[in-house]
């Protein structure tokens, strides 16, 4: 009988404790257009297989009369789980229990399940929806995050680690996002900055809402924190879900193979790109004639879209996209779009992932407020991401490839693996326009029809300079291609460079361009 009331009191604690912080705190959580901490982690994981640990941690404030108050849980879950039969690691802030504050107990719940994850190797996920330090337990929540940031640096490159913002994010809590690999965002939910609206008025006299100044579509358009943007709860959850199918559990793993498929879109790669080098069109047209039943997962779509990054499969093993758009800005590097494509490209190195690369650009972004920006510092990022890079590295030049871009957009000289060229690649110093002005500007000027010298003289340079042979003559490009072997070509490139191995000169790390 004793040990059957212990079962009855541990069933009634279980049950009171799952309440959260009450039925009401739930009900005001749902009518926010939220769900619960638990519905989150149930939704994500695989069906039934979510264990919960420190259920019972209570917090340890003596001050302002906390010692009165019951915080089930300290305000988080933590846990273990599956996705796709693989374990997980997750936490998430309960903000129904002192609107997710973190305290002491609280921090130590998730510092315990992301030392889990790191030693067990598997993937962490982190839901965030908190008031943020719980400014009642002092310098001992600002010593929670400085040890969630530091775990989070530690784990950076060992074990993917995502964050999921759903609910408000402010002051320090917004750097342990920062840090980790991918951030989802979710419409009119997600609230992410460092002072709110109420301290911005005070001290700069400005007025701004919680939306315009941090909402989803700010950091997924504007400041690019957000890797990935969704409209519910529910869509992000399948964000999630799609992307842990792409990539490995751990840094010493390569990503799941899946049964190979041919692409299933029936446009022609070659009908893609228009003839005259002026028009636009999508590289997304030409990454899904390429992948594996057309596929193609791309992250950061709302930010500095004149680059496209994501992934890909190519006979079942996922791949890196790193793509010129030329529909924005004509496919240019800038501060932005450098930014995006180095932080993945060291991402996909991290994690054995072989990158591939669409080159279409006229090189970096000229003017005033890009060198104001710091283009050189940005645009060095891509130049050391990609030299550093040791995974397979594979380039496909279709059109524009001048200047510093031809460099950046991993060239041979940058140590490619591979580079390829279609027929209509047009490699040289800068666009035939440009260099018929500097090249022939004595003859244009001393000619009795300047304009109709300048033509002739750009059309010469094209002729001679703005094609591929020149650079295949000097071994930079490894193959001329037609666009419809492409695929073929990639195939054959993966496979090749599948066991390669490269060992660079002894150091502790290298010192990138941050």
């Amino acid at each position: 009988m004793s040990l059957k009331r212990n079962i009855l009191d541990l069933r009634k604690r279980k049950s009171e404790v799952l309440k959260g912080g009450g039925d009401k705190a739930i009900e005001k959580q749902v009518a926010m257009g939220k769900l619960t901490a638990r519905e989150r982690i149930l939704y994500i994981l695989d069906e039934g297989s979510f264990h919960e640990y420190d259920l019972f941690v209570e917090h340890v404030g003596r001050d302002f009369d906390m010692e009165k108050k019951k915080l089930h849980g300290d305000g988080v879950i933590i846990g273990t789980g599956t996705i796709h039969g693989s374990p997980i690691c997750i936490f998430a802030q309960d903000f129904t229990v002192a609107g997710g504050s973190l305290g002491l107990m609280h921090a130590r719940k998730i510092t315990k399940i992301m030392d889990h994850a790191l030693k067990m190797r598997v993937p962490l996920i982190g839901i965030n929806d908190s008031g943020g330090a719980r400014i009642q337990e002092g310098v001992d929540s600002l010593a929670g995050y400085g040890e969630i940031f530091f775990r989070n640096t530690l784990a950076s490159g060992v074990i993917p680690q995502i964050s999921v913002i759903l609910g408000p994010c402010a002051g320090g809590a917004v750097y342990s996002p920062a840090l980790t690999d991918f951030v989802f965002v979710v419409n009119n939910i997600s609230k992410m900055f460092i002072t709110g609206p109420s301290v911005i008025k005070t001290v700069l006299g400005e007025e701004i809402s919680m939306e315009e100044l941090g909402g989803a579509k700010v950091h997924a358009e504007v400041t690019g924190n957000a890797h990935f943007y969704a409209e519910s709860e529910l869509e992000c959850f399948d964000q999630i879900k799609k992307l842990m199918a792409y990539i490995p559990w751990n840094n010493k793993q390569k990503a799941t193979k899946i049964e190979p498929q041919l692409p299933k879109k029936k446009t022609k790669i070659e009908n893609i790109v228009p003839g005259d080098p002026k028009m636009p069109y999508d590289i997304r047209d030409i990454i899904q004639a390429i992948t594996d039943d057309s596929e193609f997962f791309e992250i950061m779509e709302l930010f500095a879209p004149n680059i496209v990054i994501g992934f890909g499969r190519l006979n079942g093993e996922t791949v890196g996209f790193v793509a010129n758009q030329p529909k924005v800005l004509a496919g240019v590097l800038d501060c932005d779009s450098s930014d995006k494509a180095a932080r993945f490209i060291r991402y996909c190195n991290a994690f054995n992932i072989p990158i591939i690369t669409l080159e279409d650009l006229p090189g970096y972004l000229p003017g005033v407020d890009q060198e104001h920006a710091g283009v050189i510092r940005h645009g060095a990022k891509i130049l050391y991401a990609y030299s550093e890079a040791t995974v397979p590295k594979i380039t496909v030049i279709i059109r524009k490839a001048y200047g510093g871009g031809y460099i950046a957009m991993n060239s041979r000289h940058l140590r490619a693996d591979f580079v390829f060229a279609w027929p209509t690649a047009e490699i040289a110093v800068m666009g035939p326009e440009g260099a018929a002005n500097i090249v022939f500007r004595k003859e244009i000027a001393e000619a009795e029809d300047p304009e109709a010298m300048r033509q002739i003289k750009i059309e010469e340079y094209k002729e001679k300079f703005a094609n591929p042979y020149v650079a295949a003559a000097r071994g930079y490009i490894d193959e001329v291609i037609e666009p419809e072997d492409t695929r073929k070509m990639l195939l054959h490139a993966l496979q090749v460079s599948a066991n390669k191995a490269v060992s660079g000169p002894s150091k502790k790390h290298g010192i990138p361009p941050f």
